[in-house]
């Protein structure tokens, strides 16, 4: 049965609002990832937009979105680095298409 010493609204809390806050911002950044993902996939391939074109709008509209929305300078290093990532890719693509 309950405890009888229990009063409501006394219990501290901070562990499961840190779980949220923490579940929320991955949330946040996933779904804003998945967004840009989609958005350069759909740049470069079903319009046909040069992956340089389409790289450079889909990065610079993640910096302001992120930089908007106060996702802080973590979020400004992810987009940097998933563009660096995103060139060094393109770069490999291309190097083999020269190749075959």
């Amino acid at each position: 049965m309950a405890d009888s010493n229990y009063v409501r609204g006394e219990m501290d809390i901070s562990d499961q609002k840190s779980t949220w806050d923490g579940f929320m911002k991955a949330s946040v950044w996933g779904g804003f990832i998945t967004t840009l993902v989609v958005a350069y996939l759909t740049f470069t391939l079903a319009i046909g937009m040069n992956w340089m074109v389409s790289l450079v709008l889909v990065a610079g509209a993640g910096l302001v979105g992120g930089l908007a929305m106060g996702m802080g300078g973590a979020w400004v290093a992810a987009v940097i680095g998933l563009t660096a990532l995103a060139v060094f890719v393109q770069v490999i693509i291309t190097l083999f298409g020269l190749i075959v």
